[in-house]
């Protein structure tokens, strides 16, 4: 009797347990939808559920940041959509708990297409609002068209390393024939082969250069006469930023300095063109590289009363006699003068033609890697008007180019004195989208060159891979090209440079979305 009473007592007691069980709280969201604009950012919602509920997206730009319980039964999930380079899309995200399941839609604008209307009238006039120049038979434009596009074999002969040049130290292997006729094979007209003569200069005031050096830069401008290539040789890193003999910055302000730089200039120039003198006239001798005082432009040179200005021109001045005064070839050779920084502007104001000797066969040299944060630096991905602006350079990416040739062929071609960009060029990209910018940069800037009767090297350093820096385009050792990214980059200025195809066009057809 007494075990009975024990068992009955035992289900009264589970009885009244299950009478009091959790009541199930029904899943509710706080909205049905979220929303983002192109480019991203965090958006939250709130979920009723009885448990901690488990919240999923179907896509991978549109992620669950956290889910964090506020109160009794009620939970704050805080979403983020990634920014959207393409067209507008959606997804879902799905809501389970306790066997209940909820949906919230999520949506995220995409990248708006500029309209850009189909001209009547297609000529390059129309579209960029100002006078296109037509070809002419002057000097300029019988240059441009015997240089066309060039490549830079850069980071190779001017190379260096402790005040020593060396053709391999920066990590290059030795050019050979071969690279040179690859690079003919690839499109290109010319080659421009900087020169660091550092380490191999004897003492004053012969400053004899090493024989063995000099001889290599010879050999190497036969490889592209044979190659059926133009050339530039020039002087290059001797001047970087006033720390070598081409010390700009120091020689401005002691006249004793500058006396003894001109003196190494003129040496050291006979010397190169005495090697140089059967060479013909596809072979064109530059002053400089970019001399400057270490502010590119924004140094001491705005400070001096112009003075650093005066002692370049008198450094190009040296140059020219030195040179015309070797005879044979080099009496009538096209020689390249570099202004301050090789920066358009600063030469366009400054720089002055050397005085006392013919001015024919002269050529102007600049450079421009415009904007040096997109094709340098690699701080932006995109350049141009499709751009996404969080992405691209600030302004007018594709007139502020416009502007600098125009300014060119106003200051230069215009008054009959050829003009050429020694360097320009664009930094490899990692991914389908940024390699699609470069190509679309490439090809806008070389069909504006040509427009303006402006020739032009892209520069190679032979540095691989993608971002700040990597220029590498064609081995420097077997000619080859360096990826099949690198090769559709090439492929598509040289296409540019060679077609009919008007700016407009070139325009029209910028990247968009992928």
């Amino acid at each position: 009797m007494n075990m009975l009473r024990i068992i009955l007592a035992v289900l009264l007691f589970g009885c009244s347990c299950s009478s009091e069980t959790k009541e199930t709280v029904n899943l509710k969201v706080s909205q049905k939808s979220l929303s983002f604009a192109v480019d991203g950012g965090t958006a939250k919602f709130n979920i009723t559920a009885g448990n901690v509920p488990r919240v999923q997206s179907r896509a991978s730009w549109c992620t669950i940041v956290a889910v964090a319980n506020t109160v009794d039964n009620e939970y704050m999930v805080t979403v983020a959509a990634a920014e959207n380079s393409g067209e507008a899309r959606q997804t879902e995200l799905s809501v389970v708990c306790d066997g209940q399941s909820n949906v919230v839609k999520v949506v995220q604008d995409g990248v708006q297409i500029p309209e850009v209307e189909e001209p009547a009238d297609d000529s390059d006039k129309v579209f960029l609002g100002v006078d296109i120049p037509q070809r002419a038979d002057t000097a300029p434009w019988q240059i441009a068209e015997k240089l066309g596009i060039g490549f830079n074999l850069g980071n190779q002969m001017d190379a260096n390393n402790n005040g020593y040049a060396d053709e391999t130290c920066w990590g290059n292997s030795r050019a050979t024939q071969t690279t040179f006729n690859k690079i003919k094979e690839a499109g290109f007209s010319s080659v421009r082969i900087p020169v660091t003569w550092l380490g191999h200069i004897g003492p004053a005031p012969e400053y004899e250069i090493d024989e063995a050096w000099l001889s290599r830069v010879v050999e190497l401008v036969g490889y592209a006469e044979k190659a059926g290539l133009n050339a530039i040789v020039n002087m290059h890193h001797d001047g970087a930023d006033s720390a070598h003999w081409l010390d700009i910055k120091n020689a401005a302000l002691d006249p004793e300095l500058h006396q003894t730089i001109i003196e190494q200039i003129e040496a050291m120039w006979t010397q190169i063109a005495e090697a140089m003198q059967d060479f013909g006239d596809f072979l064109i001798l530059e002053s400089f590289n970019e001399i400057q005082d270490g502010g590119w432009g924004w140094g001491q040179n705005l400070q001096d009363g112009g003075q650093q200005y005066k002692c370049l021109n008198e450094w190009n001045g040296a140059f020219v006699n030195a040179v015309r005064a070797v005879g044979g070839n080099n009496a009538t050779r096209y020689l390249g003068i570099s202004g301050y920084s090789a920066n358009p502007n600063l030469t366009i104001n400054h720089l002055q033609l050397p005085s006392g000797v013919p001015s024919e066969n002269l050529l102007i040299s600049v450079h421009c890697y415009d904007p040096y944060t997109y094709t340098l630096e690699a701080k932006h991905s995109e350049w141009g008007y499709t751009a996404m602006t969080s992405k691209k350079p600030s302004g007018d990416n594709e007139k502020d180019l416009l502007n600098v040739f125009k300014s060119l062929y106003d200051g230069y071609v215009s008054k009959g004195i050829p003009v050429y960009m020694g360097e320009f060029g664009c930094v490899n990209r990692s991914t389908v989208r940024e390699q699609e910018f470069q190509r679309y940069y490439l090809k806008y800037y070389v069909k504006l060159a040509k427009k303006f009767g402006i020739p032009l090297f892209i520069w190679d350093n032979g540095a691989r891979g993608a971002g700040k820096e990597k220029h590498a385009f064609i081995d420097h050792g077997t000619g080859e090209y360096c990826s099949d990214e690198a090769k559709a980059a090439i492929e598509a200025l040289i296409d540019s440079y060679e077609n009919d195809h008007t700016l407009g066009k070139i325009y029209r057809n910028a990247p968009y979305n992928n």
